[in-house]
């Protein structure tokens, strides 16, 4: 029996965001790059994203039905059709592949505004109704997306992730059963695959066992790339956004910020934790374990190799990879001497905040014990204040607690890289660095993850700090 020997390009996943779909012009970019990938890998997936700006619109339409405004429901159904007609228009030159496309997109929406009038009637809406509603938008992007590859030349084929991630019924944040999944993806792509075709697929949803609409929570379209990469299992999974893969810092608060080649998962869990525009850690999980390769690449700049994740690397002494920042935030503290050696302070403190729904991004406890800071956001502060100093009312009396109070508006800024748990001195380089400079720290911490230190810095001097430390990136690779 002779075997065919397959290139060694095999499989490739590729997730479009919304920017990259948003418009005719962006959407042609996404074409002309599925044809030419289509030319190396044997096999192309694509995953893609609503519209930009598509989800935000259907849920203002069910959150607005409340408010019964059923004309701005009509309105909103009127513009998201516009849009997704205008793209036909321009990408899809066959009329009956056109036609086909559009009746299928006015169908969804034609649902989708019975649910919002429903909803104006009730006054609520189910996490279940709301699932169906937020995905919407990929639902009738595959539609469009499918037909304009397939206008290029490229056999493409609409399908939704309903038929191939089956999750529980956690509505607005789903957990996927993953054998199942896997056994559900391989079955239907598969046979796609086979044909030649391009399967274009949506991206956040899935689905329960009984074949109801489910969303797979933040980051939820790369999930749904990983998930699928990791169940055929491709080769690559590339994740195409609007920047050049991870970037040093913020370029809007550094000008100089630049790509960085190759990140760590621990890194990009550090850097999406506190705030960078990378992606969620849940959501590459799937391709790490399982080995296949993740890159993190622009659509409106396609030949720049991007940044390269892996799951682990070699630290080299010094090597800082980036800086990331967290705004709007300020410290609370609760001090007194006589919280000296007593038991249960943190918990009932942490407990208290839990109840609020308050996240805590950091945390930092004095050594004496008369002292635990932490940072949470600054619409937050005065009812965790007030709640506090409820809690700790007897020990307020007792004067075993002087106070709960909190700072003015604060930021953490983070610095990331692998080389910081080898490198001695990294910790006094960025002190050092700061304070040359005249940015005082308000507070540090340095995670169990052994790849950030996490500084707190007064609001006003946060672009300042950002700026000082990331001439510490420049100056960190080691000399070749």
């Amino acid at each position: 029996m002779t075997t065919t020997k397959l290139p060694e390009h095999t499989t490739l996943v590729m997730k479009f965001g919304g920017t990259s779909v948003g418009t005719p012009e962006a959407m042609r970019q996404v074409v002309a790059i599925v044809k030419n990938e289509k030319q190396t890998w044997k096999n192309v997936i694509v995953v893609t994203s609503a519209l930009s700006g598509v989800t935000d619109l259907l849920l203002k339409m069910a959150s607005s039905a409340t408010s019964n405004l059923p004309l701005f429901i009509e309105d909103s159904a009127v513009t998201i059709h516009k849009r997704h007609q205008e793209i036909a228009e321009i990408l899809v030159e066959d009329a009956e592949k056109r036609h086909k496309a559009m009746s299928e997109v006015d169908e969804i929406l034609t649902q989708i505004v019975s649910f919002s009038k429903a909803i104006a009637v009730l006054g609520e809406a189910t996490p279940r109704v709301m699932d169906t509603i937020a995905s919407a938008g990929e639902r009738m992007c595959i539609r469009l997306l499918a037909a304009a590859i397939d206008s290029a030349g490229i056999p493409a084929e609409a399908v939704e992730a309903t038929r191939l991630i089956l999750t529980d019924d956690n509505y607005m944040d789903a957990h996927p059963d993953i054998p199942a999944s896997n056994k559900l993806t391989k079955a239907v792509l598969n046979p796609i695959l086979e044909k030649g075709a391009v399967p274009v697929i949506t991206g956040f949803l899935a689905a329960t066992a009984k074949g109801n609409i489910t969303t797979l929570g933040r980051g939820g379209s790369d999930y749904s790339a990983a998930l699928i990469g990791a169940a055929l299992p491709a080769d690559d999974v590339w994740i195409y956004t609007d920047v050049d893969g991870v970037m040093t810092a913020d370029p809007r608060l550094v000008p100089d910020a630049t790509t960085v080649p190759v990140c760590t998962y621990r890194e990009v869990a550090e850097l999406a934790y506190y705030g960078a525009k990378v992606l969620h850690p849940k959501t590459i999980r799937p391709v790490i374990e399982a080995g296949i390769g993740l890159r993190v690449c622009n659509t409106f700049n396609p030949s720049h190799p991007g940044t390269r994740l892996v799951a682990t690397s070699k630290a080299r002494d010094g090597v800082i990879k980036a800086i990331t920042t967290v705004r709007g935030l300020q410290l609370v503290t609760l001090e007194g001497r006589g919280m000296l050696g007593v038991p249960g302070v943190a918990g009932r403190t942490f407990d208290t905040v839990a109840k609020l729904g308050t996240s805590v991004p950091l945390i930092t406890q004095a050594s004496s014990e008369q002292s635990i800071c932490f940072a949470v956001p600054a619409e937050s502060v005065q009812r965790v204040i007030e709640e506090l100093s409820a809690a700790f009312a007897h020990e307020i009396e007792n004067r075993d607690i002087d106070r709960v109070w909190a700072t003015e508006e604060v930021g953490i800024i983070t610095v990331v890289g692998e080389g910081i748990k080898t490198t001695p001195g990294i910790a006094g380089r960025i002190c050092t660095a700061l304070g040359d400079n005249n940015v005082n720290i308000v507070a540090i911490a340095q995670g169990s993850s052994d790849v950030a230190i996490s500084l707190v810095i007064l609001a006003a001097e946060l672009k300042k700090a950002l700026q000082v430390l990331h001439k510490l990136i420049q100056n960190s690779e080691p000399a070749k």
